[in-house]
């Protein structure tokens, strides 16, 4: 339980209060949010699984994706965890000519987190960052807590504004 930290009655993590470093920094910034913990394995689970374990609509949590431009610049895209990313549609929001998905073993040097642990918040560099126009209809959205098994929810306006991100439709149709 948390306590004295704005949290809602009857918000539970672990055992313990843990706080992961996207928490510290939220704190810190004063951006109110609600921690929330769910099962997992030895392996990530996909973010439709953890929006499930958590009784959300999918549409509501938010997966973080990091890609390399033609140009060598990585950008960060956060979208609907069921949503697949738009290559073309992601570029042209970030103004390349192209985008790739950052490979698996260049995330944790890159960004400090590891995969289904990645976070738009606390990055060991502030990357530019580009979330689906969808967030811009939720009053909360979920991201990582920056490690497996924690989620965080806040206002998007908020986590927009932390991370200096944009919106933008950079989701493939159907």
């Amino acid at each position: 339980m948390f306590h004295g930290t704005g949290r809602q009655k009857g918000d539970t993590m672990a055992k313990k209060e843990e706080k992961t470093n996207v928490m510290r920094l939220l704190d810190q910034k004063k951006i109110p949010y609600t921690p929330h913990a769910y099962p997992h394995g030895a392996d990530a689970p996909d973010g439709v699984t953890v929006a499930r374990s958590l009784g959300l609509d999918p549409a509501q949590v938010f997966k973080t994706l990091v890609t390399k431009g033609a140009s060598g610049g990585c950008y960060v895209f956060d979208i609907p965890v069921a949503a697949t990313l738009d290559l073309k549609k992601a570029a042209k929001a970030v103004g390349e000519k192209s985008v790739a998905m950052l490979p698996s073993r260049e995330l944790l040097p890159l960004t400090g987190y590891v995969h289904g642990g990645c976070s738009p918040v606390g990055m060991k560099k502030q990357f530019p960052t580009v979330f689906h126009e969808s967030c811009l209809e939720q009053d909360t959205i979920y991201v990582s807590a920056g490690r497996i098994g924690f989620q965080v929810e806040l206002a998007p306006a908020d986590l927009m504004e932390l991370v200096r991100a944009t919106a933008a439709d950079v989701i493939a149709e159907g």
